[in-house]
């Protein structure tokens, strides 16, 4: 059996969280739950993972994720404040200690000039302090509609790993 791509990033990841008895939540919209499958392909990744939310529609983002309409009808889903309210929102509703959050233009229709195909928002959320601290990253990636996805599942994976310990 071959394992798929992301599966040795979503086993570290785990490691990572386990060892420090952290959760992890997702907020996808452009990858479409492909986060929350990679971890989830890792045996007894429910110890560390809370919960996904796939949050494609601009209407789901409101109404899981507390993402204020006025950012959605000011900026687009496809931008750093929508993507960092999504990280924020699945951070609080599921009680985790680290988000991660995708929004993009995956194609292969569906860019514009401002905003080609391949752009991709990732945004992180995580507590400390009794703070919620935010990182968030735009990616012009390049491929076929899949590929987009691949690539954006990865870099979300290794967004958090690189987060740990959390700070």
């Amino acid at each position: 059996m071959t394992l798929p791509p992301s599966y040795s990033l979503a086993e570290s990841l785990g490691q990572a969280l386990s060892a420090q008895q952290l959760t992890l939540s997702t907020a996808e919209s452009c990858t479409g739950g492909g986060i929350a499958a990679a971890i989830t392909d890792v045996a007894g990744s429910s110890a560390w993972f809370e919960r996904g939310f796939v949050t494609y529609a601009n209407s789901a983002k409101v109404e899981l994720l507390g993402v204020a309409p006025e950012l959605l009808a000011a900026h687009g889903a496809v931008s750093q404040a929508v993507v960092e309210a999504m990280a924020s929102g699945a951070l609080q509703a599921a009680g985790a200690q680290l988000a991660v959050a995708s929004s993009g233009i995956a194609g292969p229709g569906g860019g514009s000039p401002g905003k080609p195909v391949g752009t991709v928002w990732l945004g992180w959320a995580w507590s400390a302090d009794s703070r919620i601290r935010l990182r968030s990253h735009c990616y012009q990636l390049e491929g076929e509609r899949i590929q987009v996805r691949q690539q954006a599942i990865r870099l979300a994976l290794e967004g958090c790993l690189a987060l740990l310990p959390l700070g």
